[in-house]
């Protein structure tokens, strides 16, 4: 059985660069890179109402355990990716959707930090009415190199949970 990959986010060119957009917007230009050996097919809902779509793709609970979701992570800073299966959604209303349409949490989630930090490194997440602007923001140029590392490293949790396993790819990313 193979993999289904799937990037949240929203449609329209509006949501393009958007914290809320990485992980689509990861996926397509994996995607872009890998165009023989990735098929990415365009759900186009928005975000928190992935669960219908995917439903759709995923059609056991066997057949969950081979879906990969990359998604934006507020409770995350910038620059870190983190590699979770079987928990809960948190706040995040797409990832909730999945969960109510599958019946299950027993899938891989890649969570993308969006959030600012300290000097320190400290996660300072936005609270209260700026959240949804936050998440609905475009990420600032300074943002930019990181987001090329940040990539790469969700390319390599991909590769490392289809070719190793999502325990091994949970191992070495999370530790980064």
């Amino acid at each position: 059985m193979s993999w289904i990959l799937v990037g949240l986010g929203n449609p329209n060119t509006e949501y393009v660069g958007t914290r809320h957009n990485v992980g689509k917007d990861f996926v397509a230009a994996l995607a872009e890179k890998l165009p023989n050996k990735v098929k990415v097919a365009e759900l186009n809902v928005y975000m928190n109402h992935s669960g219908g779509p995917i439903k759709k793709l995923i059609t056991s609970k066997k057949a969950a355990s081979r879906l990969i979701v990359v998604h934006d992570e507020l409770d995350l800073p910038l620059g870190k990716v983190k590699i979770s299966f079987g928990s809960s959604a948190g706040g995040h209303n797409g990832v909730k959707s999945i969960e109510q349409a599958l019946k299950t949490r027993d899938y891989v989630r890649v969570r993308v930090g969006i959030s600012p930090s300290t000097a320190s490194g400290k996660l300072r997440r936005p609270e209260g009415e700026k959240i949804t602007d936050f998440v609905l923001g475009k990420f600032k140029p300074a943002d930019k190199e990181k987001l090329k590392k940040v990539r790469k490293v969700v390319g390599e949790a991909i590769e490392l949970i289809v070719t190793e396993s999502k325990e091994t790819a949970q191992t070495v990313i999370n530790a980064k």
